[in-house]
């Protein structure tokens, strides 16, 4: 019975996180975003996100996207600096071509550095992708 259940495999959709100016405060600061690099809108996006270690986590932050058309990205959260020093989770769960499809994304303790920025999908800025 288990064999027979399909699970399927996301592609084309990342979380990343990008560092922006907050003109409202005239500061840089850290925003997550999901990216819809698929050929397909998702929608009925539901995000749960926290922070963890060993020690300490954060509360739970729920986010809801109604749709998300193709190529495109939408923000998810602003990360103050006192989190980069935890795990960030972010478990995305979204609806594509009729299917239900979920994938937990993950930054490493310190993986959200400006030296780490690499090129990433749809965003014109540098940013780290989530693993």
């Amino acid at each position: 019975m288990k064999k027979d259940i399909e699970i399927p495999e996301v592609k084309d959709v990342h979380v990343a996180a990008v560092k922006v100016l907050n003109e409202e405060f005239q500061a840089m600061e850290w925003n997550v975003y999901l990216i819809n690099d698929s050929e397909e809108e998702i929608d009925m996006v539901l995000i749960v996100s926290k922070g963890f270690d060993k020690k300490k986590e954060t509360s739970l932050m729920r986010h809801k996207i109604e749709v998300l058309p193709s190529k495109n990205f939408a923000k998810i959260e602003y990360l103050q600096d006192d989190v980069l020093k935890l795990n960030n989770e972010f478990k995305v769960t979204y609806f594509a071509n009729n299917k239900m499809m979920e994938k937990t994304f993950l930054f490493k303790p310190y993986t959200i550095n400006e030296t780490l920025g690499t090129e990433i999908p749809i965003i014109p800025e540098k940013g780290i992708l989530a693993i």
